[in-house]
């Protein structure tokens, strides 16, 4: 009887762990589903890896904004098309000589203010100078216009070399200016006696490039050609310009002189050229010039031989050093 009484409070003061299920009544499989899930650990090969942005979204004011600019565009296009559809027609109407050179007469005191601009935009004042700089000796410029190539030119000679390095002559013996129309050589001679006063190795005549002879205005007893003959933008104006660059050649000095040339004329784009097609009456009718003339076809047809040749704008611009054919 003692024994079973000691046994019976031993067991009272023995301390028996109690289940969760015996203190709740809770089933624990089925509490475990509605947990959440851990974690898992993260993979250590993308921890670098940073989350995307959410693209920002455009501001109300500037998508106004940009609607505005490209309904403006368009308005722009619209009507830059509609302007030179309106002028193809007028172009195309017309009945325009094949020499357009008495223009110039008409346009001689604007002609500087008419072209300043687009010469600018397309840097052709530095396109003269690289040019201007190859002339040497007795110098010959025909279709000189209103002078835009004066102030490129070195007067007097000097002893100097060449691109390869050889010994020569630089700089200008004397310079003669030819032009058809009277009213750009009197604009050329006022700019150049402004630009040199008391330079005397100079002349101005107004003739036909075609027909000019070999007398440069110099001391020297050769009288017959010229070392150098520069034109530019004289071609599209001529109503044969490769006589006279045929002419030109005859009058150049046959083993080192040079014609040098800048000229525009078509381009190397299809595209283009349809636009210089379209809009050539109109544009010769008021400047003068028959802007869409393939340069290259003219100096192959000169018979002159070709030392560079250089074209910039989609092909619209040419520059040319020539020189006499070597087979006449």
């Amino acid at each position: 009887m003692s024994a079973s009484r000691t046994g019976r409070a031993a067991l009272k003061k023995a301390k028996v762990p109690v289940t969760g299920t015996q203190r709740t009544g809770k089933n624990p499989v089925a509490e475990s589903l509605h947990k959440p899930a851990l974690p898992k650990r993260a993979n250590p090969h993308l921890t670098n890896i940073k989350p995307t942005p959410e693209p920002s979204r455009m501001s109300p004011k500037m998508m106004t904004f940009l609607g505005v600019g490209v309904l403006g565009m368009s308005a722009y296009c619209g009507f830059l098309y509609a302007a030179y559809r309106r002028e193809v027609s007028e172009s195309q109407s017309m009945d325009v000589p094949k020499d357009v050179s008495s223009r110039y007469n008409q346009t001689a005191r604007t002609f500087d203010a008419d072209v300043e601009l687009s010469e600018k935009t397309m840097r052709m004042g530095t396109k003269r100078a690289n040019l201007i700089a190859l002339a040497r000796g007795d110098v010959l410029e025909v279709s000189c216009g209103t002078g835009r190539n004066l102030e490129y030119y070195e007067l007097g000679e000097r002893r100097g070399y060449d691109e390869e390095g050889r010994a020569s002559t630089r700089g200008c013996r004397s310079v003669t200016f030819v032009d058809l129309s009277p009213e750009m050589v009197a604009i050329t001679r006022e700019k150049f006696e402004k630009l040199h006063p008391g330079y005397e190795k100079v002349a101005f005549r107004a003739q036909d490039a075609g027909r000019v002879d070999g007398a440069p205005p110099s001391s020297s007893s050769r009288g017959c050609c010229y070392d150098t003959v520069v034109q530019t933008m004289g071609l599209c104006s001529m109503p044969d310009p490769a006589g006279t660059l045929r002419h030109l050649g005859s009058i150049t000095e046959p083993e080192k002189g040079r014609i040098l040339l800048l000229e525009h004329g078509r381009s190397h784009y299809g595209w283009l050229n349809d636009i210089l097609d379209n809009l050539a009456p109109a544009h010769a009718d008021r400047h003068g010039c028959w802007w869409n003339r393939d340069i290259g076809a003219i100096v192959k047809e000169s018979g002159l031989e070709i030392v560079e040749e250089k074209r910039w704008h989609f092909g619209t611009t040419w520059r040319y050093v020539l020189r006499p054919s070597t087979s006449r």
